[in-house]
């Protein structure tokens, strides 16, 4: 599907990014089934970031970045840039020109299977970025990819209007039709972490809290008060 721009998207429920974003890359995957991760090569081009936000996805060709100025248009506030490449690469796609021309749409952050350049600068910005590379190599614009298409990144499938949660640990995707359902399991889950948070901090140890020791026994764990008493 190449030579194709799609205009528009699903949109998030109302307040879902925040809720996202707050709960992390890690809860959310776990609370979905341990799925919707990106790749761990994926990784935040600066510390501390936190963004969650509708996905635009755009299929690139290797070392030409013509489709992203493409998409710049077709984005809204709030929303995630998220670049799959037609093959491997790595070259230098993105820098602080675009980054400027995404923030003044209102965009929150950038996922990029490939590679990403003016790192100094995008932080300076405030401009998050996760890509597989940082690489001065620039690029060209002439030949056609898409836009809003469904593209797989970084080994996950993204389809327009999911949500992307992204932070320190990683890439997350959601796809839309679960983002109500997966928001319950993970404030949950957040909320029983906040009680073991506390149990763990006052002494009790998770051999305890997670009930593990009738499975260590049955797996045929065995205590001994010194390596003496071991049998050889």
């Amino acid at each position: 599907m190449i030579g194709v721009a799609v205009k528009n998207k699903p949109a998030l429920p109302e307040g879902a990014a925040a809720r996202l974003a707050k709960l992390g890359s890690a809860t959310v995957h776990e609370a979905m089934g341990r799925v919707g991760l990106l790749k761990p090569y994926m990784r935040p081009i600066y510390p501390g970031a936190s963004i969650a936000g509708a996905a635009v996805t755009v299929l690139a060709q290797p070392g030409d970045n013509w489709m992203l100025h493409v998409a710049v248009e077709l984005c809204s506030p709030g929303d995630v840039l998220v670049v799959a490449c037609t093959t491997d690469n790595s070259d230098g796609m993105f820098g602080d020109l675009l980054a400027t021309s995404l923030q003044s749409r209102g965009v929150v952050g950038l996922i990029i299977d490939a590679g990403v350049r003016d790192i100094a600068t995008l932080q300076e910005m405030g401009f998050p970025v996760w890509s597989k590379a940082v690489n001065p190599r620039g690029t060209v614009k002439a030949t056609l990819g898409s836009v809003n298409i469904p593209v797989v990144c970084a080994g996950g499938l993204v389809t327009p209007g999911d949500a992307v949660v992204a932070d320190d640990d990683g890439v997350v995707i959601v796809p839309n039709a679960q983002i109500a359902a997966v928001l319950v399991k993970a404030e949950k889950r957040a909320s029983e972490e906040e009680g073991k948070r506390a149990r763990l901090a006052s002494g009790e140890l998770g051999l305890d809290i997670y009930k593990m020791r009738p499975k260590l026994e049955e797996a045929g764990l065995k205590y001994y008060d010194s390596l003496n008493d071991v049998p050889r």
